[in-house]
This record gives structure tokens, C-alpha cells and sequence, in this order.
């Protein structure tokens, strides 16, 4: 089954819409990368308009930002927190806003990692 992401067929009342829409190309979604922890895999994907998407599937290390503006990277153990899904911590999976435990301190992931393809955040205290 495609994955549609478009206007859903009732009101919020429960009633139909007159004439509902049938399935176009341009409403087809794509399945959740969700990447983990691991060796970096990166694979490209087709976007609107034959722009390319960089869906990360996994990676070990982070960039991250320090207080002072320096660059780090760091080498990431597990998931300690997720606000997406309390079950992305026990998969491991990293999403924007999830709180990582690396050998430097706990970061929190700044980007969209599944559709970015690299991983960046700052340190929390």
C-alpha cells in the first residue's frame, strides 16, 4: 500500500467531503528512515522536483557544538531520551530532539537526521 499524505476523505465532523479526491503522485510520502546507532550508511533518494534527499539509516559519531562556538565530534553509546516515541530509546533510534550519551557528555540532536544524512547537536547540561 503507498503511503498518502493528503487530506483525509472525512470532516471532522464525520461527514464526507462532496467529491473527495482520488490518489495523486504528488501526495505519495516515503516510510520513516529511522536511523540508529552504527557504521554510517547513507542512502540518496528521489525528492519533489529532482532534488535528492540523504536518508541516513545509521552513523556512530555526532558533530556537536560547544558553549563557545568550537566543533567537536563525538562518539555516540546510546539514546537516553526521545520527546518523538518513549520506544526510540530501547531501538536506539535518532530523531530531532533526541538525547544522546557520548563519550563527551549528553547531546541533543538540532537536525533531521533521516532526512538530512548527518547528525548535529549541542550539549546538555
Amino acid at each position: 500500500m503507498v503511503i498518502v499524505q493528503k487530506r483525509s476523505n472525512r470532516k471532522p465532523s464525520g461527514a464526507r467531503y462532496k467529491g473527495a479526491p482520488t490518489k495523486r503522485l504528488r501526495h505519495k510520502g516515503n516510510s520513516p528512515a529511522n536511523p540508529t546507532i552504527g557504521e554510517k550508511r547513507i542512502v540518496a533518494s528521489r525528492a519533489k522536483g529532482g532534488r535528492e534527499k540523504n536518508r541516513l539509516l545509521s552513523i556512530g559519531v555526532v558533530n556537536v557544538v560547544d558553549a563557545k562556538g568550537k566543533h567537536v565530534q563525538a562518539k555516540i553509546e546510546r539514546v537516553a531520551e526521545n520527546a518523538a516515541n518513549r520506544h526510540f530509546v530501547r531501538r536506539n533510534i535518532l530523531t530531532r530532539g533526541a538525547v544522546v550519551v557520548t563519550d563527551k557528555g549528553k547531546v541533543r540532536v538540532t537536525n533531521r537526521p533521516g532526512q538530512e544524512g548527518s547528525l548535529q547537536g549541542v550539549f546538555v547540561e
